[in-house]
C-alpha cells in the first residue's frame, strides 16, 4: 500500500473509490485492527482504493477546533486533486456516509457511485429526528475516550478479547486526543444533511447491519428512502465498523457489483491477502540436540512449540507449521507481528534458548493449511540473515507501523538468496 501525507492507496485498477472514514480515523493504526487490511485488499481488487485522515486527525496535521462539514468536503476536493482523480466512486462510513453525501449532491460531476455503509442524516436526536442518540447521551461517552470502551459500540464481536481492547483504546488516543473528540461530538451534532439528500442524482447503494449498536438500522433506511433511486441493502448480523463482526464478502461483492457491474467468485478474496509473515529458527539447534540428547530434545521443543501457539494466538496471528526447529506463521497486523516475535524470543530464551526471527509484508496465497509467494521467501531469506536472539524486518515493516512505539536500527543493503535487486533490513531495538 502507497501513502503520502494521511493518505493511503491500494490497488491499480482504473476505477478509483475514495473510503471516507467515520468520525475519527488513522490510516496506519488501522491495520492493527482485525480483517481491516483484508477488507481494503478486497476492494482493492476492482478499485485503486484511497483512504485518508481528515484534518485534525491520525497523520493529518492537527488544527485548531473542528473543521465544518463544509470543511470536510473541501478536503476530499483536495484528496482527489492530489491522486489527479477526475472522478471517483465514493464509499462512506457512518460520518464519512453525511459527508459524502453532501459532496455527491454539491458535485455530482466528480462523483461516478455514492455507496453509504452505517450512515445517517443527523448526527443527534432532535424534537423532529429520534433514529439516533439524545446530546446528553453523546456528550457522556466522550467523557471515556481513550479508555478503549468505544470498542462495545464499534466493534462489539471483538470487545471481549483484552489484548484487542487495549489496542483498541491505543486506537483512540492515536486518532484524536480526548478534548479534541469532546469537541467533535458537540460539533457533529449540527451535522444534519436531510435537505440534501432528494437533491442526489448519482447512482447510489445504502449499506446497513441490522445489528449495528453505534448507527441503529432505522438511519440506514432512512436515508436510502430519502435518495432519490438508492438501492436499499439491509445485513442480518455484524457490527458497525464493516470488516468487523461477520464475513464481509457478501458486502464487498455488493460494493463491486454496484460499482462495476460484475461480482468476483469469493476465492479471488481468500487465495491471495496481505499478511506479515513471521519464520523464526533455533540458534545451533543440532548442537544442542547432540549434547540433551533425542528425548530431553523433544521435550524442550514441546515447551517451546507450545508457548509459541499460545503467544502466536494471544497476537491474533495465525501458526502456520512448524519448520524443523523453527516456525511460520502470519499476522494481518505488523506492529502486532513484531511484538509478537519479541515476545517469542523472550519465552525462548527462559527455556534457555537462542532464536533468530525475520519478517516481511506482502501478498501472500492461501494453499489449504499452508501459504506460499513470494512474500513468504523473502522472510524466510530475511530470518536467515538474523543472529541469535535478533528480530530482523524488511524496509516494508518500519513504515508501516510508524507511531507504534517500535524502534529499528538500519542493518544496510542485503543480497537475499534467490531474489533479485538489493534489500534494506532492520533489526528490531
Amino acid at each position: 500500500m502507497a501513502q503520502k501525507a494521511g493518505t493511503q492507496k491500494a490497488g491499480t485498477a482504473a476505477l478509483d473509490l475514495i473510503v471516507m472514514p467515520g468520525m475519527v480515523s488513522h490510516v496506519e493504526f488501522f491495520h492493527e485492527v482485525p480483517n481491516y487490511t483484508r477488507f481494503l485488499r478486497r476492494l482493492s481488487a476492482f478499485a485503486r482504493v484511497v483512504t485518508f485522515d481528515k484534518r485534525g486527525q491520525g497523520l493529518s496535521d492537527r488544527v485548531p477546533g473542528v473543521p465544518s462539514l463544509e470543511e470536510r468536503a473541501d478536503d476530499l476536493e483536495a484528496v482527489m486533486s492530489a491522486i489527479r482523480s477526475e472522478r471517483a466512486a465514493l464509499l462512506g462510513f457512518s460520518e464519512g456516509a453525511s459527508l459524502s453525501a453532501l459532496y455527491s449532491a454539491t458535485h455530482p460531476q466528480r462523483v461516478s457511485h455514492l455507496v453509504l455503509y452505517g450512515g445517517f442524516a443527523r448526527f443527534a436526536n432532535t424534537s423532529d429526528f429520534s433514529l439516533m442518540y439524545e446530546p446528553d447521551i453523546l456528550r457522556a461517552s466522550a467523557k471515556h475516550w481513550g479508555k478503549g470502551y468505544s470498542i462495545k459500540l464499534f466493534a462489539p464481536s471483538l470487545a471481549d478479547d483484552p489484548a484487542t481492547k487495549q489496542m483498541w483504546a491505543k486506537g483512540e488516543r492515536l486518532c484524536v486526543s480526548p478534548g479534541a473528540y469532546r469537541t467533535m461530538v458537540e460539533t457533529n451534532m449540527e451535522v444534519d444533511v436531510r435537505s440534501v439528500l432528494p437533491q442526489i442524482r448519482v447512482p447510489t447503494l445504502v449499506l446497513h447491519r441490522a445489528t449495528d449498536l453505534a448507527v441503529p438500522v432505522p438511519n440506514g433506511r432512512f436515508l436510502a428512502k430519502a435518495i432519490p433511486g438508492a438501492k436499499y441493502i439491509e445485513y442480518p448480523a455484524g457490527d458497525h465498523m464493516p470488516y468487523a463482526g461477520t464475513d464481509f464478502e457478501p458486502m464487498c461483492g455488493d460494493i463491486e457489483e454496484f460499482i462495476t457491474g460484475l461480482r468476483a467468485t469469493p476465492s479471488a478474496d481468500i487465495e491471495r491477502v496481505l499478511a506479515t509473515v513471521l519464520f523464526t529458527d533455533i540458534v545451533e539447534s543440532t548442537q544442542r540436540l547432540a549434547r540433551m540428547g533425542d528425548r530431553a530434545w523433544r521435550q524442550l521443543l514441546d515447551e517451546h512449540d507450545r508457548s509459541a501457539r499460545r503467544l502466536i494466538e494471544q497476537h491474533r496471528g495465525r501458526f502456520v507449521k512448524n519448520t524443523g526447529d523453527g516456525l511460520l506463521a502470519t499476522f494481518d497486523g505488523p506492529a502486532r507481528a513484531i511484538r509478537c516475535a519479541q515476545e517469542l524470543r523472550t519465552a525462548s530464551a527462559s527455556l534457555g534458548i537462542a532464536i533468530r526471527a525475520g519478517l516481511h509484508t506482502g501478498e501472500i496465497e492461501l494453499r489449504g493449511d499452508d501459504v506460499g509467494g513470494v512474500a513468504v521467501h523473502v522472510a524466510s531469506r530475511v530470518s536467515g540473515t538474523a543472529g541469535p536472539n535478533e528480530v530482523v524486518v524488511s524496509r516494508v515493516l518500519p513504515d508501516l507501523v510508524a507511531g507504534a512505539g517500535l524502534s529499528f536500527a538500519p542493518r544496510g543493503p542485503h543480497q537475499l538468496k534467490g531474489l533479485d535487486g538489493t534489500w534494506e533490513l532492520f533489526t528490531v531495538l
